[in-house]
Order: C-alpha cells, then structure tokens, then sequence
C-alpha cells in the first residue's frame, strides 16, 4: 500500500518493537495524527477467544465518561407516543413503515439504530442491511426498548457499542485528537473496563492479547494488553 509522506513521517515517530503505556499511547496518538480534521482516536483489541462459539461472542455497549467527540445520527423505529418521545429526546429520523422500506433499499445516513419491541417483527427483515454494519437493533445492547427516550439519550451522550469479529479483534473509538490527555486515557479505561468484565468463562488462556491505538489515517501504536488500572497515575503525579 502506498502511503503518504506525513504517514511515513508519523510511523517514523513510533517505536514498533515498544509497548507503550496507556497514557504515552494516547500522546503518541495525537502527536501523529496526520489529517487536517480532527481525528478520530480508535483503539483496536486482539481477544483470546473464539468468536465462532456463542459462548465465546463478546458484545456490549458502554458510556464513555468524556463522550465521543462526534454527534451520533440516530434512527428510532417507532409509531405513536414512542415515535413523539424519540423525536423529543433528539433523534434524527423517526418512522415506521416508510422508513423501513428506505432503509431497506440502502438509507444509511445514521450511526445507530434504535426500535421499539413491536416494531421488531417488520425491522427484523433488514437484517441483511443493518446486520453486517454493525447497526441491527438488540435487546442486548439497549437498542430495542421501550424506553426511546433514554435510548436516544444515550447514544447521543456518548454511548458506544462494541462486538468481537470473526478474527477474534474488537473496535471502539475514544474520542478525538482534541481530546486532552485524560480525557482520551479515561474513555479508554471505560470501555476496557467493560470489555474485561464481558470475559466468557469459556475462554481459556490469555483473554487481552494485543492493543494498538491509532487515529484516522494514522499509524497503529502498540500499547501494553497489562495495563488496565491506575492509568491516569502519571498524569496525576
């Protein structure tokens, strides 16, 4: 793959055969970041399990204290008082029926979706659609509830949702290159916390293999898989 001159300048700065703490890698991150925009902090995981086994699926869904930096787009699938609620709460589209059919033949301008428990019947056929880009409604992660409102809510706080790929690698973003060091370090702390506390029993051996940061267009970082508590304690020192 050909990269640019600011990539190659980037990945110069970054010591491959390093395992940088926590807090370094978030620094290294920003120090990197080769867009104009501000970037996107992204952290990457390789797990110790087999995601082939429903016993060893790790999924989940966690608020980041600081947020995500960016403002959600959300859809609500909803009718009546619910489909009101979520437009109240600030939802970006709301529908039903009609929506379905949009999204069916390839709307996709949101970044979550939420549905009602009766609206799952009729949204359970877009599968095929929202299922492979990670957007499917489930009980599981709070985004087929009754409850639009604190759905909504929470998605546009700063809610992230997070699930184990084929490969056994999970992703999740941390915030932006704006972000100050602890507020980056914290986000991070958040959602490891809660991807450790999802550990399937059924997982033998070492469950955090590998963690790399990185930003968009930007290069990986290697950052130790045994840090995993007291990571602000530099920047409190």
């Amino acid at each position: 793959m050909k990269r640019s001159k600011n990539w190659k300048n980037a990945a110069a700065e970054v010591d491959r055969a390093a395992l940088y703490t926590p807090l370094d890698g978030v620094r290294l991150a920003k120090k990197t970041a080769t867009t104009k925009f501000d970037a996107t902090v992204e952290v990457a995981l390789r797990l110790g399990v087999d995601p082939r086994k429903a016993d060893q699926m790790v999924r989940g869904t966690v608020n980041l204290p600081h947020g995500t930096g960016k403002t959600a787009r959300v859809l609500v699938f909803a009718t009546g008082d619910r489909a009101e609620e979520a437009r109240a709460a600030g939802a970006d589209i709301v529908g039903s029926d009609e929506l379905i059919d949009e999204v069916s033949k390839g709307r996709l301008d949101f970044d979550a979706v939420v549905a009602t428990p009766d609206m799952m019947g009729k949204v359970g056929r877009l599968g095929r659609v929202l299922g492979p880009r990670g957007l499917m409604p489930n009980p599981k992660t709070g985004t087929v509830t009754p409850d639009v409102t604190k759905a909504v809510s929470d998605i546009k706080g700063g809610k992230i949702e997070f699930r184990v790929d084929r490969h056994a690698n999970l992703h999740f973003i941390i915030g932006k290159a704006s972000f100050d060091d602890r507020q980056l370090v914290e986000n991070y702390a958040a959602a490891l916390d809660e991807v450790l506390r999802l550990k399937p029993s059924a997982a033998k051996g070492r469950y955090l293999k590998k963690v790399t940061f990185t930003t968009s267009m930007g290069p990986g970082i290697p950052v130790d898989p045994n840090v995993t508590r007291a990571m602000t304690a530099e920047i409190d020192a």
